[in-house]
């Protein structure tokens, strides 16, 4: 049986979140995001978190690209950790901002030549004539930026998710899962255990 020894999510999930990078998780960074357009149609893909303080929890992507798009039209967003070896998920919902250009900007320095090339050469979400077609683009970057030197496009940013409710999930047996909830209020955050 599990039970929240803290009423702080945070402390909770970066001790969770340090269990499954010790776990042997295959990435434990990868989220389930979830967003909605401007009609209030859902979608969900998975993404990488790249930071998760009390500030909330950071993605990057093409602003351009359909979640970018979906964000800038309804700023709210769900997120979903499942680490199976640990038999635990962790979900997250609230408003979203976007991270500054100082934060965009050493993030986007911070990743490998190749991937800085590639997200200069992706028009994430959009029709691809075929593979053939983004090599060409990546193999032409390369050329014209021979160094290191590779500026981050101004369509290329962060997202924070400013949690305002957390769930906690454990396995049970006999699905008779532990669920905590934890609720933003003025003063810090309630905590509530749910049926399975």
């Amino acid at each position: 049986m599990f039970e929240p020894d803290t009423d702080d999510p945070f402390a909770l999930f970066d001790r969770w979140y340090a269990e499954a990078q010790a776990s042997g998780e295959p990435e434990p960074d990868a989220m389930a995001l979830a967003t909605t357009d401007g009609h209030g149609r859902p979608s969900v893909r998975m993404v990488l978190v790249k930071g998760a303080d009390r500030r909330g929890f950071v993605f990057y992507t093409h602003l351009d690209s359909r979640k970018g798009e979906e964000l800038a039209a309804s700023p709210q967003a769900a997120l979903c950790f499942h680490w199976k070896a640990l038999g635990r998920q962790v979900r997250v919902e609230g408003p979203v901002e976007s991270v500054t250009d100082a934060e965009a900007d050493a993030y986007f320095a911070s990743r490998g030549r190749i991937s800085r090339i590639g997200a200069l050469a992706s028009r994430q979400s959009q029709p691809l004539a075929s593979r053939e077609v983004l090599l060409q683009a990546v193999a032409e970057l390369e050329r014209a930026h021979p160094g290191d030197d590779i500026p981050r496009p101004e369509s290329w940013s962060g997202f924070r998710v400013l949690p305002d409710r957390i769930e906690f999930w454990q396995q049970g047996d006999h699905r008779l899962h532990d669920r905590f909830r934890f609720e933003s209020t003025r003063t810090g955050w309630t905590v509530a255990r749910l049926y399975p």
